[in-house]
């Protein structure tokens, strides 16, 4: 017999948002979304591309587990956007697309989450194509969230709620590192 949470979410559409700008904020919005969910016994899974870091949201996952799953697809490092991309990069987020498309169609979960998917568009590791694809594919049901800097154009027309973090100053510039429990 279904949940009255998998009734409710199976008869309300899910929509695509995309989160992305300059500033801070946007894997932080799309993790709010997947808390308030929780409040409702909504599962989300976030796909994390270009992350292999320890981040607070793997620990706090664990926590509040199963409504919130996080699998991290990318290295311990960063890369820039001016070197060509290295095949292991790539092939890590390839990996990570593949998994997120069993998950989208696995009835699991009620939000998906690709985290920073636009910049390993940007760096030349996941195709517009197949971003667009992925939306075109979802289920009516699941909600869909793509964060990360540098939204394809394309991919945004294809959404239905769009938002852009700005940075107005951030104390990075001076200097400051990424903390403990706050930025990592």
């Amino acid at each position: 017999m279904q949940s009255e949470r998998v009734k409710k979410r199976q008869n309300q559409r899910g929509y695509v948002h995309i989160y992305t700008g300059d500033g801070k904020g946007k894997t932080t919005a799309a993790l709010g979304v997947a808390f308030r969910a929780m409040g409702w016994q909504m599962r989300t899974y976030i796909g994390q591309f270009l992350k292999g870091m320890d981040y607070g949201e793997l620990h706090a996952a664990k926590l509040v587990a199963p409504y919130i799953t996080i699998e991290q697809f990318g290295k311990d490092t960063m890369i820039r956007a001016q070197d060509p991309p290295d095949p292991e990069d790539v092939q890590l987020a390839q990996k990570g697309l593949e998994r997120a498309k069993e998950v989208l169609h696995s009835g699991v979960y009620d939000i998906v989450v690709l985290d920073e998917i636009n910049i390993a568009n940007r760096f030349g590791l996941i195709s517009t194509e197949d971003m667009l694809a992925f939306i075109k594919d979802k289920p009516e049901h699941v909600e869909l969230i793509f964060t990360g800097r540098n939204a394809p154009s394309e991919v945004v027309q294809a959404a239905h709620l769009v938002s852009e973090v700005l940075q107005i100053k951030h104390y990075y510039h001076e200097g400051v590192e990424a903390r403990w429990g706050l930025e990592r």
